[in-house]
């Protein structure tokens, strides 16, 4: 592993973490002793989402996580928060054991894991994802949350 900011080829590991999907692994530079941080994870989502129009695409953890962190943006919900959701949400994927899943479902896992986590973040997703077209839809989306509460 290069050094993010000098470039060297040599680093130590100072400290390793496993999580269920994740080692974290914190080094420190041989050449300039500065320390960074390395994630390993296995890619085991051999997965294509099937999107509204009908198109196949492959699954991008990033896209996933791009979506969250929009959605979360000026909440008080963090990056490791975040990544835990989407550890979440690919953790269901697997046990479904398809090579395909609707966009749909992928929506329903992302909004039931941030109405948990934060309720504004989860309106602005539910905004987006179920196309809401005045305030009706807000108004509505807003009962129903507080109905569940």
């Amino acid at each position: 592993m290069r050094c993010p900011y000098c470039g060297s080829p040599e680093s130590k590991v100072v400290d390793k973490r496993d999580t269920d999907t994740t080692t974290r692994r914190r080094r420190e530079c041989l050449g300039c002793t500065r320390r960074f941080t390395t994630y390993e994870r296995a890619e085991v989502l051999d997965l294509y989402v099937i999107k509204k129009d009908g198109r196949r695409e492959a699954y991008d953890r990033q896209k996933l996580r791009q979506g969250i962190i929009k959605a979360c943006e000026k909440r008080p919900v963090g990056l490791p928060e975040i990544d835990a959701l989407v550890s979440q949400i690919e953790q269901e994927l697997l046990t479904r054991r398809r090579t395909e899943v609707s966009h749909q479902f992928i929506g329903e896992l992302v909004m039931e894991a941030l109405r948990n986590v934060d309720n504004v973040a989860y309106i602005r997703f539910a905004s987006v994802y179920r196309e809401f077209k005045d305030a009706s839809d807000f108004e509505r989306e807003i009962r129903e949350l507080k109905i569940e509460d």
